[in-house]
């Protein structure tokens, strides 16, 4: 495997497209779109879509990097699911809950943003933690 930093590079790229999948999903009319949409008052992304989607990508990828870096190049699937729910829900989705406290955001907003960044850590730990 091709590592760098200790790392396996495949894992942290198949971490991070994941993700990126995971948010399509998590985002679509099928599952969490529309509410989120109307909690956010119906607001559309600025910019070009392949512009956004872009950036979302390569930040999906420094978060699949710092989580690899985090957990370690070989970590059990035990620590690494650990890990994932510390970092989802107690550190991104905590740090939301502030920002969206003092935002005068909602409840639904947060839960919708905050759940996706649990998933998306777990997704994470799954892959991280089963490929090394």
């Amino acid at each position: 495997m091709m590592h760098m930093m200790g790392m396996n590079i495949f894992a942290v790229l198949l971490a991070a497209v994941s993700s990126f999948m995971l948010g399509g999903l998590w985002y679509s009319p099928a599952l969490f779109g529309k509410m989120w949409n109307d909690e956010n008052g119906g607001v559309k992304p600025d910019g070009h879509p392949a512009r956004v989607f872009g950036i979302a990508f390569v930040f999906s990828l420094l978060a699949a990097f710092a989580f690899a870096r985090w957990v370690g190049p070989a970590p059990t699937l035990d620590y690494a699911i650990k890990h994932a729910l510390l970092a989802g829900f107690g550190m991104v989705a905590a740090c939301f809950g502030i920002n969206y406290q003092f935002a005068n955001r909602s409840v639904k907003l947060l839960l919708i943003d905050g759940g996706y960044h649990t998933a998306q850590f777990l997704v994470f730990g799954l892959i991280l933690g089963l490929w090394h």
